[in-house]
């Protein structure tokens, strides 16, 4: 198995595009609404909204590639990107996501080592993130890798507001 973590720019849109509403989609849409779904994905994954990210400076993607196909990916916040203000010391994980097929082959931990490293890189004391309170494979996962419960807050599908739980690791 040939693994490949590559950055992602503006040029690569079409991809991220692609793998962040089937990411998402594969992860959530049994335990959602089709409408609230629907409305998140062309909100959150638009063209616009995503070219946004890629051009701030506080913000970074990665791109997953295992045997040349895109399986994943990996976005961090840093300073004022980040959904949530917890210091200057912090970096945030917004997303690893990982389309099923790719899942339970260790890829997840590539994408959290590779966050934890870049923290390291921008001399980051804490990493944190937000994690749906239903999405219990991913609790298990983060808590693995040395995370806790540290906090919540409220995210929205659709016009559902839903609880995620923060949770950190101190480097």
């Amino acid at each position: 198995m040939k693994i490949q973590l590559l950055p992602c720019t503006t040029e690569n849109l079409d991809a991220l595009q692609t793998i962040c509403r089937d990411t998402f989609y594969e992860t959530f849409h049994d335990q959602n609404n089709e409408e609230s779904m629907t409305v998140y994905l062309n909100t959150a994954f638009s063209s616009e909204k995503l070219t946004a990210e890629l051009e701030n400076k506080q913000s970074l993607f990665k791109l997953l590639y295992v045997d040349e196909e895109l399986a994943g990916h990996l976005k961090i916040n840093t300073d004022e990107a980040q959904s949530e203000l917890l210091g200057p010391d912090t970096l945030e994980v917004e997303r690893i996501y990982i389309l099923s097929r790719f899942q339970k082959l260790g890829l997840g931990k590539v994408l959290m080592d590779e966050a934890i490293k870049l923290a390291n890189e921008k001399n980051k004391n804490k990493i944190w993130l937000g994690v749906w309170e239903k999405n219990l494979n991913a609790i298990a996962f983060y808590e693995k890798a040395g995370f806790k419960k540290t906090g919540s807050h409220s995210f929205f599908m659709g016009e559902e507001e839903q609880n995620d739980f923060i949770m950190t690791k101190h480097l």
